[in-house]
């Protein structure tokens, strides 16, 4: 109940200033949520005024404001249900504002979110742990923080359940102590941590037994005695990335394997040392493992993924990127054993063909999301297999498949009506006719992006205007549309000034 939020697509027509903030507050006493994103016109006055008025408010999304100090004072002083607070490049606030709050609203505070806000240091996290004890989300990415206000929030919060940080000063005694005393820890993510080591993800281990979501984002100095801490003491994880993480090699994936068996997603992108055996271990031990995303994993192969196939029955989304190892040979494993897949991308892999669509159209007839960007193997012979085993695929994606054309198009407008958006940039064996061919029975077409197909001319994208009543979005060249259909459909036209 009383629910109002500016959206971006509002500001682009008005700015929200202090006057409507104020007729706001007095017009809807009740407001609960109040999101400004952006609103760069609303200054601590509008704050004050909506404060002093709507005093069940209990969510405020300030980010990229300029509101100040009394703003958040007021709300503070006026607000006692208050709940969630997200601050993000709020360059005017210092500890001031945040402390009110801390104060005002400690007992009933639950979220709390800063983010690039220079003048916001330890202080306000010291009076956080003070008085915020039922705190249960953090999100924090700082260079102003150390050690001092993490470990104060650690001591103060003990109900702390979700954990984001990204604090070049922060260290392993602050993470130690988040693992000893925040025990019902659920969440936790680390972005560009260069001050911690293994201690850190051992104390977490250790303590936090109800972990289900860890995600490891370029922490250069943490390695396999991290991953095997986790294993071993959070046996009810669920969610796993490791991101850039170069010395995180095979032995810690194995040991997720052996031990999360509750595993339902794993995440491991520019992981380069991690070898086949660490998904044989995932394969064998995560049988409720439902998404596997792979990007830059150069060492991974086919032997792999015919392991997560074989092991992992109800995968539903697989995504794999620039991993030049897999090849038909695992993407048929999953054909044949993943019937339940409905989301599949193999970008830019390039030993992927037709063999392995054929096996994805006899095997996932659930599949909804496809893409093949940039696998020059595939061609018409493998779209149509997915175009008649796949009847509800309503995204594809296969720009720079220079072997797909009208062929291909035309069993996909027979088979996939419910097609809502296709990608086919960069295909130049795709001509007007495949075009014609596709919207002829893809009526709930939504978005079409067709640049450097060069037998694509503008009868071809006006066919697509005409044909799609749906129709949201059209990417191509702008020497590619006439005035007759800029005319017809200038809102959805995305036109790419590229010579002819």
């Amino acid at each position: 109940m009383g629910k109002y939020r500016i959206e971006e697509d509002e500001l682009e027509m008005t700015t929200l200033s202090d006057l409507g903030l104020n007729v706001l507050g007095k017009g809807c006493p009740r407001l609960e949520k109040l999101s400004l994103v952006w609103c760069s016109a609303v200054t601590s006055l509008g704050l004050v005024s909506v404060a002093k008025c709507c005093k069940s408010l209990k969510a405020l999304d300030l980010q990229g404001c300029y509101i100040g100090d009394q703003g958040l004072e007021a709300v503070g002083e006026y607000c006692k249900q208050f709940e969630d607070l997200n601050l993000r490049f709020c360059e005017g606030m210092t500890d001031r504002g945040v402390i009110s709050i801390a104060i005002g609203c400690g007992r009933t505070l639950k979220s709390l979110g800063i983010a690039a806000c220079a003048r916001i240091t330890d202080n306000s996290l010291k009076a956080v742990g003070a008085h915020c004890h039922f705190l249960e989300k953090l999100i924090l990415d700082s260079e102003s923080v150390n050690d001092v206000g993490l470990l104060a929030v650690a001591q103060g919060c003990s109900s702390l359940k979700y954990l984001q940080l990204q604090c070049v000063n922060v260290t392993d005694d602050a993470l130690q102590a988040v693992g000893g005393l925040c025990l019902s820890l659920k969440t936790l993510t680390l972005c560009s941590f260069q001050k911690f080591t293994d201690r850190s993800l051992v104390a977490i281990g250790n303590g936090c037994k109800a972990l289900n979501v860890l995600s490891l984002s370029d922490c250069y100095y943490l390695n396999d005695q991290s991953l095997v801490a986790i294993a071993i003491g959070c046996s009810e994880l669920t969610q796993l990335e490791v991101n850039g993480c170069h010395n995180i090699h095979t032995a810690g994936i194995e040991a997720i394997g052996q031990s999360c068996w509750r595993l339902t997603e794993l995440v491991l992108k520019y992981c380069q040392n991690i070898g086949d055996s660490a998904l044989f271990e995932v394969g064998k031990g995560c049988q409720q493992l439902k998404a596997l995303h792979l990007v830059d994993c150069s060492s991974i192969s086919d032997a792999a993924i015919c392991n997560i196939a074989k092991g992992c029955r109800h995968l539903k989304k697989l995504h794999v990127r620039r991993c030049y190892k897999v090849g038909d040979e695992g993407i048929i494993a999953v054909g044949s054993n993943c019937r339940h897949l409905h989301d599949l991308s193999l970008r830019f892999c390039d030993r992927i063909g037709d063999d392995a669509l054929i096996s994805i159209g006899q095997g996932c007839p659930s599949l909804w999301r496809l893409n093949v960007s940039g696998c020059h193997r595939v061609g018409d012979i493998g779209v149509t297999a997915i175009s008649k085993g796949c009847p509800l695929l309503t995204h594809l994606d296969i720009s720079v498949c220079q072997n797909v054309g009208d062929m291909g198009l035309a069993a996909l407008g027979e088979g996939c009506s419910h097609l809502k958006e296709i990608v086919m940039s960069h295909c130049r064996k795709i001509t007007d006719i495949g075009v014609g061919y596709l919207v002829k029975y893809c009526t709930k077409l939504e978005a079409c992006h067709m640049v450097y197909c060069q037998f694509i001319t503008a009868a071809g994208v006006a066919t697509v205007i005409s044909s799609c009543l749906n129709i949201k979005k059209v990417l191509v060249e702008k020497w590619k549309v006439t005035p007759r259909t800029r005319r017809r459909a200038a809102s959805v036209l995305t036109e790419l000034c590229l010579e002819a």
